[in-house]
């Protein structure tokens, strides 16, 4: 007899930031947690801090979702627990300022992995769990994703195919039972501007507030709504 597998909401690039916010935020809603990210000590911490507050401990899985087989090497690994997800957020990302002649040009190939190929491969992997379950996918876009960017001109790029791309598989998806949601934030304060090579004040930074913003994502997750 096959053992009934346990629902879990999967969370990339979730040792900082918006994805370790929102990690915070799934597990006080009643979420089992999968953490991803390259940073295994600084998941393990969050796990730690999530589980002295009652809740279940997330698993902390370390990977590098840049990598062609991240997709396959996590499923593998949930197998392997007995685990398959219910809800996909694709949080991880970077961003690099510059003109796109003069920066990295492997480094920016190496952004569309992470921001582009990485997010449609795990939002598209795990599809028949979520078909199965009625779960939903979260991806985070930001406003960025509504205009051309200058200066971060692939970055802008990126994040505008992670928008179109959510709109377009909410529809796809929504007969299916599967919720698609994409989260558009406005420059917070997190490591992202670091990674970027920001100045600390190269423009205002909003507050993020968690406990409204993430609150109604995750509320609409459940509910069914985009």
């Amino acid at each position: 007899m096959t053992q009934e597998k346990r629902p879990v909401t999967l969370i990339t690039g979730a040792s900082s930031g918006i994805g370790a916010a929102l990690a915070r935020e799934f597990a006080a809603n009643g979420h089992e947690l999968v953490l991803i990210a390259r940073r295994e000590q600084a998941l393990a911490a969050l796990a730690d801090a999530i589980a002295a507050k009652g809740a279940s401990r997330p698993t902390v899985l370390r990977a590098d979702v840049a990598r062609a087989e991240a997709a396959r090497d996590i499923a593998g690994a949930l197998e392997q627990r007995g685990l398959e997800p219910d809800v996909v957020v694709n949080n991880a990302g970077f961003g690099l300022v510059g003109t796109a002649d003069t920066l990295d040009r492997a480094e920016q190939l190496a952004m569309i992995d992470v921001n582009v190929r990485a997010l449609t491969d795990l939002s598209l992997a795990f599809v028949d769990s979520l078909k199965r379950r009625k779960g939903g996918i979260l991806n985070v876009a930001s406003t960025a994703a509504f205009m051309p960017g200058p200066g971060m001109a692939v970055y802008y790029a990126s994040k505008a195919y992670v928008l179109s791309f959510s709109e377009a598989l909410h529809r796809e998806l929504k007969p299916k039972g599967v919720r698609v949601t994409v989260l558009c934030p406005g420059p917070v304060p997190t490591e992202f501007q670091a990674r970027a090579g920001l100045a600390a004040d190269a423009f205002p930074l909003t507050r993020f507030a968690p406990r409204g913003l993430l609150l109604e994502l995750i509320a609409r997750q459940q509910k069914g709504r985009r």
